[in-house]
């Protein structure tokens, strides 16, 4: 498992409930931006239009409007969630709120938002084209490794976006990581720990199952010069888990189950 903290300690545990044996290895982790300036300055923002809108609830904008504030936050990653939590308070109450997946959804009602959005299929194309036409902007903090995938698709819409990075994402080290015993499967949940994992892990045991989260991820793993054994079906932790079990239970032909 490529990371630790709520995140590590969650899947661990659906780890351990599935009969797996987890290991956590900290490949990446966030780090505040390089320049914090226009990470501050939505946050200004968000908090001016909540304050306006609790001062006089009757004079506040129309929900979705935006006029004094963002008409949506839009939110591709748990780190982005806690980031902007650990930073807001409370957010407007016309503010809506757009998930890319169940994972970043449960992180942000787990900060007490209502998430107002999430689309059927987990991806940031898909995303974009199921935010509903608005006439405000559009809050994006996101990760400073994110593909401008969901920038351009809802650009291209005529939509105005705050594209802001709350974090960098980091390795953790530099140094070979080496393992007491080899692992059944080394999960891959971004193309970040793909990165890592080619720079600190390779080469892999012949035996080790490498498992991506989804089918974007598993290119970027492919582009690292990683193999790839195992896709999620839905881009969750917990499916990704599925799929190793399966995959363990029911090797290829070709592979035998790692011991």
């Amino acid at each position: 498992m490529p990371r630790g903290g709520a995140w590590g300690d969650r899947v661990a545990a659906a780890a351990r409930d599935r009969g797996l044996v987890p290991v956590v290895v900290p490949l990446i982790a966030a780090e505040p931006p390089h320049d914090p300036a226009p990470l501050e300055a939505a946050v200004r923002r968000l908090v001016a239009a909540g304050a306006a809108g609790r001062r006089d609830a009757a004079d506040a904008v129309s929900p979705g409007t935006g006029v004094a504030g963002y008409s949506w936050l839009v939110v591709t990653s748990a780190t982005a969630v806690r980031v902007l939590a650990d930073r807001v308070t409370r957010l407007p109450s016309d503010l809506r709120v757009a998930a890319v997946g169940e994972p970043t959804a449960r992180a942000a009602r787990a900060a007490g938002w209502v998430v107002d959005l999430v689309p059927e299929s987990a991806s940031a194309a898909t995303l974009a084209a199921s935010l509903p036409d608005t006439r405000g902007p559009v809050l994006f903090p996101r990760s400073d490794l994110a593909a401008p995938t969901l920038v351009t698709g809802l650009r291209a819409r005529g939509i105005d976006v705050d594209d802001v990075v709350a974090y960098r994402t980091v390795g953790t080290g530099d140094e070979p990581v080496t393992l007491d015993t080899v692992p059944a499967a080394v999960l891959v949940t971004s193309g970040s720990v793909a990165r890592e994992i080619a720079r600190r892990m390779t080469p892999l045991d012949p035996d080790t199952l490498v498992a991506c989260i989804g089918p974007g991820t598993a290119a970027d793993a492919r582009a690292a010069g990683l193999p790839v054994h195992v896709i999620g079906r839905t881009r969750s932790a917990e499916a990704l888990l599925d799929a190793v079990v399966e995959t363990l239970h029911h090797p290829a032909p070709n592979r035998k189950a790692p011991q």
